[in-house]
């Protein structure tokens, strides 16, 4: 199993670059997200992006996925592929983008961040937002010494009160110059459990909140994954050092 990312300081550097390019192109794409755009032109454009910016789109062909990143709409939890599917009004979208910089052996940097289209119902605020809150309750949960499980219990506690569920079977990860290793976060969880968080570790929390039960299935394509229900998910991504 491979060892948690625990980068040197000239390793950060470059991390750091992969991690500031990852979120400048979530801005970039922002100003196209609007109804009648496809996720096929989504993926296009950020494709595009990140190679005119010498990084390569860490999504394509990893483990057989067909694009170079992942859009996420409505019941989709994460791994949406793009295609030809398009935007409407009301719906939300999660932008899921990583990036490796240099294109060849780099560092990975990985980010997402839920979309409104238009104009939202009170139900896809809802879910959006306390995603967004439950990213930054995570977030600031982090310090050396504490354990995941303190932190995913912070995420878990925040969602469940505010009439949403957490995601069980899609976790944060380590990361560096691999795209996913140790340690794995949870965004569940009881204090005092799980790893201990020490300095230099670097790893995306990432929650995936839904709007009825946190179980999901996965579509024919083996990628696709849903929300058992129907129900409407958000998610919120940010990688930490």
């Amino acid at each position: 199993m491979a060892r948690h990312s625990n980068l040197t300081h000239n390793e950060l550097v470059h991390m750091r670059a992969s991690c500031k390019l990852a979120s400048r192109t979530l801005e970039m794409i922002s100003e196209y997200i609007e109804p009648g755009i496809t996720t096929e032109k989504i993926n296009q454009i950020v494709d595009t992006f990140l190679r005119d910016h010498g990084a390569y789109p860490s999504p394509l062909n990893y483990r057989g996925f067909p694009k170079s990143v992942c859009t996420s709409i409505n019941d989709v939890v994460c791994h949406g592929i793009p295609g030809k599917q398009t935007l409407k009004n009301g719906d939300i979208v999660n932008v899921d983008v990583t990036c490796t910089l240099p294109a060849e052996n780099g560092y990975f940097g990985d980010t997402s961040v839920t979309f409104y289209v238009g104009e939202p119902s009170k139900e896809a605020i809802h879910v959006t937002e306390v995603a967004r809150q439950a990213l930054e309750i995570g977030i600031a949960a982090v310090k050396p010494g504490v354990r995941l499980g303190d932190v995913g219990y912070a995420i878990q506690s925040f969602v469940e009160a505010n009439g949403c569920s957490v995601v069980r079977e899609f976790t944060g990860h380590g990361i560096g110059r691999q795209f996913h290793t140790e340690p794995t976060v949870l965004h569940y969880g009881r204090p005092g459990t799980g790893a201990r968080i020490k300095r230099g570790m670097t790893f995306t929390i990432e929650p995936m909140v839904n709007l009825g039960s946190w179980e999901t299935r996965i579509l024919d394509d083996d990628w696709t994954a849903v929300t058992q229900d129907g129900s409407l998910s958000a998610q919120f991504e940010h990688t930490l050092l």
